[in-house]
């Protein structure tokens, strides 16, 4: 059911997109409006933004001090980033300086960015007369296709926090230990502004994918891996205040198989074109929507952890079902370390080819929307029941 919100604004504007869209497509589109803090609507849709509005830090407080201080009265538009929200639809009647927004999916349509300055303002603006304060929104039509890239741009600094913080107490060390000696261990950047080209929000991501304490059967499927990673990291760092370095954290039950799960990822990453054509001889990968093909003249895609050559890149709401459902392969030996029944390698060179066609199958019956595959709950239990069934042979 769809969400309408109808308000006054001040001003109203259209950026244009400097892209093209393909045919049949909806081209992603910016707007920027100037709205009084008194009509701004208080019920926007939160649940696209991945932080938590705490207003008892220091952040909030200085928002705050700068909204209701009459000292910055008719500068806060200007002092503050204001609020980015992804909408369905915008539209803006000149005649009436009314703003209309369309939210038909809240977990890719509403605030993205700004939560802690939406709940300071609603929470405060009763201090203020009309015309005192404005805030700045930056609204964004048909960005679905590449929201979760959206949203993970435009919230890094408390992910970041956390996971520098978490550096800093040494609950990395699991993870650390777990992959020393691959080649891409030093790659791996843990906190804010480390070296490295791999995010460790990533690492927990993927390695959330097989948790099977928390995910143990094809009704629980770990979608938050795509569509949640700074929930990941939470869980991890709350797994590792309770439980530590001890067999009762699955993170550590997982240690003695994360160079297999980050291997089988690269192994998925760099044979998607090879295993479509298995199933597909005469088909073409690299005009899937969603799937980048090397440019002639350009050099070729990098696999994230093999740093191998490829001609594909592929969208990660392909790969993680894929990966997510070698966790049917998993059981826990005599001391509680989880531990593969099958070769997962052998299994996903004899079941690459169906894997793949069926992700890029399911992909086109979404509306050829890699990111609705990568959160399609019946789609990761296709994936899974094709891995389990593997057992059976």
């Amino acid at each position: 059911m769809s969400t309408v919100l109808k308000f006054k604004v001040e001003s109203f504007r259209k950026i244009p997109n400097p892209y093209t869209a393909e045919s049949g497509d909806k081209a992603p589109q910016m707007y920027v409006a100037i709205c009084d803090v008194k009509n701004l609507p208080d019920n926007i849709p939160m649940e696209t933004n991945p932080r938590e509005q705490k207003l008892t830090t220091n952040v909030p407080k200085k928002i705050q001090y700068t909204l209701v201080n009459e000292v910055s009265f008719g500068d806060f538009y200007l002092l503050n980033r204001g609020l980015c929200i992804s909408a369905a639809s915008v539209e803006f009647n000149n005649y009436s300086n009314e703003l209309t927004l369309v939210f038909e999916d809240l977990d890719v349509h509403g605030d993205i960015d700004g939560g802690h300055t939406y709940k300071v303002i609603l929470a405060n603006r009763d201090k203020l007369e009309p015309g005192t304060q404005f805030i700045k929104l930056e609204l964004l039509e048909h960005v679905e296709n590449c929201f979760q890239r959206l949203a993970a741009a435009r919230n890094t600094s408390t992910q970041v926090k956390d996971q520098s913080i978490a550096e800093l107490e040494n609950r990395f060390e699991i993870v650390k230990e777990g992959i020393e000696g691959a080649p891409y261990a030093n790659n791996i950047f843990f906190e804010e502004n480390g070296p490295g080209d791999i995010d460790v929000t990533d690492i927990i991501a993927i390695l959330n994918l097989f948790n099977i304490d928390k995910y143990p059967d094809k009704d629980n499927a770990p979608i938050t891996s795509y569509s949640g990673k700074r929930r990941c990291i939470s869980d991890y760092i709350d797994y590792h205040k309770k439980y530590g370095k001890s067999l009762d954290n699955p993170y550590m039950k997982m240690s003695k198989i994360m160079k297999d799960i980050f291997e089988l990822y690269d192994r998925i990453e760099c044979n998607m074109g090879k295993y479509y054509k298995e199933k597909t001889p005469g088909g073409q990968y690299g005009k899937t929507k969603g799937v980048s093909v090397v440019k002639q003249g350009s050099d070729r895609f990098r696999s994230k952890f093999g740093n191998n050559e490829m001609d594909y890149q592929t969208p990660t709401g392909f790969i993680y079902p894929i990966l997510g459902a070698f966790r049917a392969l998993l059981e826990k030996d005599a001391n509680g370390f989880y531990r593969w029944r099958k070769n997962p390698f052998n299994v996903l060179d004899k079941l690459g080819g169906e894997l793949v066609f069926t992700t890029v199958d399911r992909s086109r019956s979404l509306g050829n929307n890699p990111q609705s595959v990568g959160k399609d709950r019946g789609h990761w239990v296709t994936m899974y029941m094709l891995v389990r069934m593997s057992l059976l042979d």
